[in-house]
């Protein structure tokens, strides 16, 4: 089975080089955007992010706000990094770069 799941699938860690299209990795780990499809989602840009321990930082940090079902991260190494938030209500924008804040890192706003 194909997957752009890298490393460890719960750190939502994705290859956005691959055109891969299966909802399931090799492990049988389901793809998060595939489940919270139905939710509203979100993408946020991220500086600071460098490797997967930056990655499991942000994702625990807005896995704790209420409402939030699916955090997915691509990863740019040094840059700005596409953070993707799936929630069962929109989330206030104030809470969500507390918690960016809180793990260590900025949003970057347009």
């Amino acid at each position: 089975m194909c997957s752009t799941t890298t490393g460890n699938s719960d750190l939502g860690l994705t290859d956005k080089n691959s055109a891969c299209t299966c909802s399931t990795d090799a492990h049988g780990h389901t793809d998060t955007a595939s489940v919270a499809s139905t939710a509203p989602t979100v993408d946020y840009l991220v500086a600071g992010m460098t490797c997967s321990h930056c990655v499991a930082s942000v994702t625990e940090e807005l896995e704790a706000l209420d409402g939030v079902e699916a955090v997915r991260v691509e990863l740019n190494a040094g840059g700005t990094s596409k953070v993707t938030v799936s929630s069962a209500t929109p989330l206030d924008a104030d809470a969500v770069r507390a918690a960016i804040d809180e793990a260590g890192y900025s949003l970057v706003t347009a």
